[in-house]
């Protein structure tokens, strides 16, 4: 070996252990600044609801604040385009729920989750309930569904088109038989005040609409959870009303794909701590919301089973692009 190519080995070496080095300083620094959470839709609707309140009691355990960035558009893309495009040094964070597979199979993005994207832990997840205004005639679901076998495409939901919200319903309508007209929103906030305003009839909802529906704005027909939950006892499920269906949204924190896994483990530990305290869990009731936490290497193994799901849903209704 020439002492050229010698000294070429040293100083590439060199660089290596520099590079190491200042990683590795990085890592155990973080976070030195604030951090953005990238939330794909609109301030107050579910997903905002749910992240909003948890991100400024993580300050105590990150030592900085988790500013939230409502990000809204297209179905929640425009906001997942922007955190998976970010850089993987644990500043942006991402803030989702499962649409984000519904989209990639129904052709509305080219990002595949898993590939785009480090998972950080799962937070929450709420199940969807069938939602009307209280202009309308239903109180039950057996009514909505009676009524629309009576009128085909005439009854008019308002959805996140290629989203959970506009899967959630159709499972439901297919499983009854019936079909209905669907009008795009983007989010849900938009959605559920189109929904008090008379101007659709049936929207996808969860516990963070449950005020509007105690002060009788709402109405919940139906909980696509396995089993009744806390805070929706007097809703029956579509599986007690004799359809075998069950849809809900995990939420969960990811960050863009090559994040430091010491940067990683250091958000997953502030989260799972924020979920534990009291003051946390607290704060989420008051939203009607539990947390529900997966660690790291379990919500990467749900989200294989999440994508397998969606998919073969999507498939299912005749809706997959991809």
């Amino acid at each position: 070996m020439t002492r050229t190519s010698q000294r070429l080995i040293k100083t590439f070496m060199s660089a290596i252990a520099l590079v190491t080095a200042t990683a590795t300083t990085f890592a155990a620094d973080y976070p030195d600044r604030a951090i953005k959470l990238i939330v794909p839709w609109a301030a107050g609707g579910d997903t905002d609801l749910i992240f909003r309140p948890l991100a400024p009691l993580l300050q105590k355990y990150l030592g900085q604040p988790i500013v939230i960035a409502n990000v809204g558009g297209a179905s929640g893309t425009v906001g997942e385009r922007e955190a998976s495009g970010a850089a993987p040094d644990g500043y942006t964070l991402f803030g989702a729920h499962d649409f984000i597979h519904s989209v990639y199979f129904g052709g509305m993005i080219d990002i595949k989750y898993d590939a785009a994207f480090e998972p950080v832990c799962m937070v929450s997840s709420t199940p969807s309930v069938i939602t009307v205004g209280a202009k309308t005639p239903w109180k039950t679901f057996k009514e909505l569904v009676e009524d629309a076998k009576k009128r085909p495409d005439q009854i008019v939901v308002g959805a996140s088109l290629g989203s959970t919200s506009q899967y959630s319903i159709a499972i439901a309508a297919n499983a009854a038989g019936v079909t209905f007209k669907y009008v795009p929103y983007d989010g849900t906030a938009k959605r559920m005040n189109a929904l008090l305003g008379g101007h659709i009839d049936v929207g996808d909802s969860n516990l963070t609409q449950k005020g509007k529906v105690d002060a009788g704005l709402l109405r919940f027909l139906a909980n696509m959870s396995e089993k009744r939950t806390t805070g929706l006892e007097d809703v029956p499920t579509l599986k007690e009303l004799g359809y075998p269906m069950v849809y809900d949204s995990p939420f969960g924190i990811a960050g863009p794909k090559g994040m430091d896994p010491k940067i990683v483990a250091k958000l997953h530990d502030a989260f799972k701590k924020a979920l534990e305290d009291p003051a946390v869990i607290a704060t989420l009731a008051k939203y009607d919301m539990v947390p529900n936490y997966k660690n790291t290497e379990d919500y990467k193994k749900f989200v294989v089973e999440v994508t397998a799901s969606e998919r073969k849903v999507i498939d299912s209704l005749g809706l997959a692009k991809k």
